[in-house]
């Protein structure tokens, strides 16, 4: 499967119709998904009449749109119209349908892009591993007995095996950049709100953003920019201001992040955010408190019928002290204005995403402050405070192929996605960064 602009480009030159695409975007969904646990519905016959769509428009002389013809799937989080929205739950199995589509899905369609598929998740997105009771454990296409990362990791890994060109996730705390470092991707957390969020199933409202996977930083300025309507671009002749994230970002890091991160920017400022172990706790709280209120109805009607990793943790959240709540979100309003005030001078600030490698299904856990902590829980060590804090983030994979991926994290200013994408561009072009296709991982190499 190739990208997104180059898949696009050959449908519109008419190299191949988008059905004929399609159909060959269906057998292989169907011989190589299942071993990766990654899809929950195929939307075949929904698939079909969009291609169909396509190609009689380009047959009568007019423009498709941007992504002419290219499939992608969704986490089963987003509304498809005619099928209940399950945010990866029984619970929701045979829940009213959709009356219609997510917004982010009707921006893609109008665009011309194919919808083919719902695709793995956690349940109700609490958790950075994607191990899902009803539907399984998403594999890393790069080793089958890793994960994937979550929560979104049915969308990386679909991606990451070359079965569709891009996918939509969501990220709360690191969905999205966890599942990206793990698969070797490209992975878009916008600034809080920015992309639309209507027709989504909500996990914590202040925290929850939508974005893309692709395999290319020119693929992803292309999604990026249907999703979000915006033009233009930031100065490209205005030479960007980078920074180094150091204290507790430095730490709980692979050598080669930091190595990575230090070539890149080696004359650039080590900037140490105040605060970041009691930031990600008081996220921690805001998260469980919000998302244990918005299933408290249901864990009273039948808390059984959850997953119990996942049903524990909302348990606990709906029964945090409201006043312990509403500490945790003024600390949240004061952080926010001193970082804003301490990164004001930079443009792009570089971490690292994911701490460790994809850690083994058989095995959940990762080495945390030298101890071995689960996995589902610590894997957004990086990604949380950023989310606290609102900021854009997009992950990167550095470019090491033969061996299991590695991301950093670009964390931006509000609404400086442009910078983000200007600089993975400049990366990916001198070769520091780069999406490679899954190969056997090196003997004895672990999380």
């Amino acid at each position: 499967m190739t990208g997104v602009i180059a898949t696009a480009a050959a449908i519109r030159a008419g190299r191949f119709t988008a059905s004929a695409l399609l159909e060959r975007t269906l057998r292989r969904l169907a011989d190589e998904a299942p071993a990766l646990v990654a899809v929950t519905r195929i939307l075949a016959d929904r698939a079909r009449a969009e291609a169909a769509a396509v190609d009689a428009v380009i047959a009568a002389g007019q423009d498709p749109g941007p992504l002419a013809g290219v499939p992608y799937g969704v986490k089963d989080l987003f509304d498809v119209a005619g099928l209940p929205t399950t945010a990866g739950s029984a619970i929701h199995a045979n829940a009213a349908p959709a009356k219609a589509d997510a917004e982010a899905i009707r921006r893609l369609s109008a665009a011309g892009a194919v919808l083919v598929a719902t695709l793995n998740m956690d349940e109700f997105a609490y958790g950075f591993a994607t191990i899902n009771a009803t539907h399984g454990t998403t594999r890393n296409p790069h080793d089958l007995a890793r994960l994937a990362g979550g929560s979104s990791g049915g969308s990386a890994a679909i991606v990451a095996a070359g079965l569709l060109p891009f996918s939509l996730g969501s990220d709360t705390n690191g969905s999205i950049r966890v599942p990206a470092s793990l698969t070797g991707l490209y992975g878009l957390k916008p600034s809080h709100a920015d992309l639309p969020l209507e027709g989504t199933f909500p996990f914590a409202h202040s925290f929850d953003d939508i974005g893309p996977f692709t395999t290319s930083a020119a693929d992803m300025e292309l999604v990026w920019r249907v999703l979000s309507g915006r033009g233009g671009g930031d100065d490209a002749a205005m030479p960007l201001r980078l920074a180094r994230l150091g204290g507790r970002f430095r730490q709980n890091a692979d050598p080669d992040q930091l190595a990575a991160i230090d070539a890149i920017a080696p004359d650039a400022p080590l900037l140490e955010l105040p605060d970041v172990a009691r930031a990600r706790s008081a996220a921690f709280l805001i998260t469980a408190a919000e998302g244990g209120a918005l299933h408290r109805a249901d864990l009273a009607r039948d808390a059984l019928a959850f997953d119990p990793q996942v049903r524990d943790r909302l348990l606990a959240g709906a029964l945090l002290p409201p006043d312990l709540i509403a500490q945790a979100r003024a600390f949240r309003a004061d952080y926010k204005a001193r970082v804003a005030e301490l990164v004001a001078p930079f443009d792009v600030l570089l971490a690292p995403a994911a701490p460790c490698v994809a850690p083994l299904v058989d095995d959940p856990r990762i080495l945390i402050d030298d101890e071995l902590r689960p996995a589902r829980a610590d894997l957004g060590i990086h990604t949380q405070p950023v989310s606290f804090l609102g900021l854009p983030s997009l992950a990167v994979p550095l470019n090491r192929p033969g061996r299991l991926p590695l991301g950093l994290q670009l964390i931006g200013r509000a609404k400086g996605e442009p910078a983000l994408l200007r600089l993975a561009a400049m990366l990916e072009k001198s070769g520091v960064i780069a999406a490679s296709a899954p190969q056997p991982a090196p003997t004895g190499e672990r999380a």
